[in-house]
């Protein structure tokens, strides 16, 4: 199940490639048609020329198809987020576990969405953005990228590198401030403050391709860096998790805390919890006996693979605000 978060040097084996091409003029008929509901009259062009770039990564049109077909067909759209997030994590079970989907280029910064295989970021991000898009009534690639690019950028604005939410515990608050989750954490019993600074990305620069081939960017990280540093959070330290387990729900987002030197969250997945009331945690686990979507035991017991782990963080998924998401500029 170890796993580093989404701060991680790139490796060489970054998925490429589309399973979906739409042309520019295909979809401006989409968009001027309703169809999509993404964008307001003055920025139409604007952001059809961006959609129909990100639409050439996204892959996994008949995962895509399916579980969107079957949640409207049982009606899950009326569930709490949460417990509509389960059902679709569940839908996605199995999946294999495959690394660094979003890094298909070096100089340009692209909302990848890939549900043929997914890490653990992507996993939870994916599921949450998902339901987001049905609750929402949406139901196109297109309108699931919008809700990817709410959730994966700063502020819901997808630039260059240094605009994706690459610290989880960035991406928390990102989406705190944005209403899209609440922290949950220091209302469970046991929570302490959270000391643990972050660092990788601007020690080991050269790890990062991104970095390596635009090393302007590298201050502009160690910036973002820094406000992460200067932030008071809090966390659940290992032995308080059995306590707080009763407070959580099917949905919950979990970000597992480590010691390891420059990164804040080593794993995360997603809160389970069966008929019996027991919370078990949900993953893209990329051990070797798994290297798939995976329903983990218990959560209290299933998170201490290895000494460096400390503690979780958690954070509850909000019910979507019914204002029409609009797609970024292009």
């Amino acid at each position: 199940m170890k796993e580093s978060g989404r701060a991680i040097p790139f490796n060489e084996k970054q998925a490429g490639g589309a399973c979906l091409a739409v042309s520019r003029r295909g979809w401006l008929g989409l968009a001027s048609a309703g169809t999509l509901g993404l964008l307001c009259s003055s920025a139409l062009a604007r952001g059809a020329n961006w959609m129909a770039e990100q639409l050439r990564y996204f892959q996994g049109q008949d995962v895509f198809t399916r579980i969107v077909n079957t949640a409207y067909a049982e009606h899950w759209n009326r569930l709490p987020i949460g417990q509509l997030m389960g059902r679709i994590a569940m839908e996605l079970k199995g999946t294999p576990y495959v690394g660094f989907t979003l890094e298909v280029s070096k100089d340009e910064e692209c909302c990848v969405v890939d549900l043929q295989g997914l890490d653990c970021v992507t996993f939870f991000e994916d599921t949450l953005c998902m339901a987001r898009m049905i609750k929402r009534g949406k139901r196109t690639p297109a309108d699931l990228i919008a809700e990817v690019s709410l959730t994966r950028y700063r502020g819901g604005r997808p630039g260059d590198f240094t605009t994706r939410l690459h610290y989880t515990t960035d991406w928390f608050v990102d989406n705190e401030r944005k209403g899209v989750v609440r922290i949950l954490t220091p209302s469970l019993p046991g929570a302490e403050p959270f000391t643990q600074k972050v660092g990788i990305m601007t020690q080991r620069p050269e790890n990062y391709r991104q970095l390596a081939a635009h090393p302007d960017l590298v201050p502009k990280i160690k910036g973002i860096e820094d406000t992460i540093n200067a932030r008071h959070l809090m966390y659940l330290p290992m032995d308080k998790v059995a306590g707080a387990e009763h407070l959580l729900q099917t949905g919950d987002i979990v970000g597992v805390a480590t010691t390891e030197t420059g990164i804040d969250i080593a794993h995360t997945g997603l809160c389970i919890k069966d008929e019996q009331g027991v919370v078990h945690f949900m993953d893209a686990s990329s051990a070797p006996r798994s290297m798939r979507v995976t329903l983990e035991p218990d959560i209290s017991k299933c998170l201490n693979w290895s000494r460096r782990l400390t503690g979780v963080m958690f954070a509850r998924p909000l019910e979507v605000k019914t204002a029409v998401l609009r797609a970024p500029k292009g």
